[in-house]
């Protein structure tokens, strides 16, 4: 459910970007309305939170930083390309965790994985085109927004990783969220964001908002303490699916037989990799 929803909220930001509304505008609404989803979470099960939790908030924080990045490069490299392209370039955050874990000393490097790397960056090469710049099949700020947002979506990771050691998931969410809300706030075009509720497209915002941020993120959190990481990261593959088959049919976007194969090449790589990190033996 919430790798459906988070495809859709990709095809509904590529309409309300289409028409004219700023990257920004749009993440800001998608976080703002997630917010207060989880608040009400967060106040229905208050136990247990870690409020207290000077490190909670700190990586919660870090948390927010990223997940805000996510929603706006996301939007950016929608407006600047595709839904198709921007769903599968986000695709490769676990690429991400992975370069920064060996970076970091918290994960150590095989062969499989630089293979895996290997291949997710030649499936990068032909879903964008970008060994053919001149052909203008995708620019440069799609990509590099894309790349951008996978990369944010990764220190999310790692931020609610450490926050959920000091917290509950709820309560990380509610700061994650608020910083957000906050950074989007100042960044975005103020006149554009008070001027939504007056709009005829606003409930196309409050639809991004309820499954984009609130219903996805509180399915997804539930869905993991029923089911193994292996199987989440396998199932996740629905949201580029569904983003792409949103972007085809319904914003009448085209991908090549080669954007198809990057695109291919890159979701099986990233999935098996994650796979294999989890071990067939937990999929017991």
């Amino acid at each position: 459910m919430a790798a459906i929803c988070w495809g859709l909220s990709g095809g509904i930001g590529g309409i309300l970007t289409g028409e004219g509304w700023s990257p920004l505008v749009v993440s800001f609404y998608r976080g703002g309305i997630g917010f207060v989803f989880v608040l009400v979470w967060l106040l229905l099960q208050p136990s247990g939170n870690g409020l207290t939790s000077g490190r909670m908030w700190f990586w919660s924080a870090v948390a927010g930083l990223g997940v805000a990045g996510n929603f706006a490069f996301y939007f950016i490299s929608i407006a600047e390309g595709s839904v198709a392209v921007a769903a599968t370039l986000m695709y490769c955050a676990p690429v991400f965790v992975f370069l920064v874990s060996f970076t970091l000393g918290l994960e150590q490097p095989t062969v499989f994985k630089w293979v895996a790397i290997a291949l997710v960056i030649l499936g990068v090469v032909l879903l964008t085109g970008i060994y053919d710049v001149a052909a203008g099949e995708v620019s440069l700020i799609a990509v590099g927004a894309g790349l951008l947002s996978g990369l944010s979506y990764a220190l999310f990771i790692f931020g609610f990783k450490y926050a959920a050691l000091h917290g509950s998931p709820q309560a990380i969410l509610v700061i994650a969220f608020a910083v957000l809300a906050l950074i989007l706030f100042v960044l975005a075009d103020t006149e554009q964001i008070v001027a939504v509720p007056g709009e005829s497209r606003w409930p196309l915002f409050v639809l991004l908002g309820v499954i984009g941020a609130g219903l996805s993120f509180i399915a997804y959190i539930v869905g993991l303490k029923h089911t193994v990481p292996a199987v989440a990261s396998i199932v996740a593959m629905v949201e580029p699916v569904t983003a792409s088959l949103f972007g085809v049919v319904v914003l009448n976007e085209t991908l090549a037989v080669l954007q198809m194969t990057g695109m291919a090449l890159i979701l099986i790589t990233v999935t098996t990799l994650s796979v294999r990190l989890h071990g067939p033996d937990k999929l017991d």
